[in-house]
């Protein structure tokens, strides 16, 4: 099975078009972008089939929808993009309801609804804030995916565990609407403080094996991909935690 990297892990490496080939020497042949490399997609997209790298998934932001869904398609055309995902809500932008985050699933939708047409699938991917109790006692992520049952999900196992909730529980619930994972270890209480407590795979608390055996074999079309949100060193964390992956996978880079 193939996995992707997330490009966001790797924001401070200077120079993000020579980084595609280093990717490829790693032997990771896949990416999932984010803001930081939409600037130029025609140039990007040269670079990424001289390095021989795809990009089947992406973070794209509901705010992308505004101008029309046009600008959006060609973005995802130009770069190949198959599945996207609106990746945050900062603080001021989030709902303090069960009905706002009901309105914020249905704005997702409608997002994709417009995509579909052109074989591109939307969703929302998940932080820790969406299983905070609201003051009613729901929890967001569950209002969402309840609100809308087509609403595409790319789960973040590392914030989902972050936050105390129970991953078995939530990918049995919600198999059917998964269509990705972010794969991201957790450092031992106190360690790698500058690394905001995240770790390379493999080298934190997570037992990733059993982790991955259970998406695949409750969501076994879904994507798999890597990320640390903020790495000390971006290639070290790359290289490892590819490593590490593959192993996991049986050998299988992505």
């Amino acid at each position: 099975m193939s996995f992707s990297i997330q490009l966001y892990s790797l924001r401070a490496v200077p120079d993000q078009l020579a980084l595609l080939q280093q990717l490829a020497e790693m032997g990771i042949t896949q990416v999932e972008g984010y803001g930081g490399v939409f600037a130029e997609p025609e140039s990007y997209r040269r670079a990424m089939d001289a390095a021989g790298i795809t990009m089947p998934t992406a973070h794209l932001g509901v705010q992308l929808f505004e101008g029309g869904v046009e600008s959006v398609v060609a973005l995802t055309q130009t770069l190949g993009i198959k599945k996207a995902f609106a990746p945050y809500l900062d603080e001021a932008e989030r709902p303090t309801t069960k009905e706002g985050y009901a309105a914020f699933a249905g704005k997702l939708v409608a997002c994709a609804q417009a995509l579909a047409p052109y074989g591109v699938i939307y969703g929302w991917h998940n932080h820790d804030f969406e299983f905070v109790p609201l003051a009613d006692g729901s929890i967001p992520m569950e209002v969402m995916l309840e609100a809308e049952p087509s609403l595409h999900w790319e789960v973040d196992l590392g914030w989902l565990l972050r936050s105390g909730a129970d991953p078995v529980l939530w990918l049995n619930r919600y198999a059917g609407q998964i269509q990705a994972f972010h794969i991201k270890d957790i450092a031992a209480e106190g360690e790698n403080l500058d690394e905001d407590g995240w770790a390379d795979l493999g080298a934190g608390t997570l037992d990733w094996a059993a982790l991955i055996a259970t998406c695949q074999r409750l969501c076994p079309d879904a994507d798999l991909v890597l990320e640390h949100d903020n790495p000390s060193d971006p290639i070290r964390y790359a290289v490892t935690s590819a490593a590490a992956l593959s192993s996991i996978l049986g050998g299988d880079h992505g």
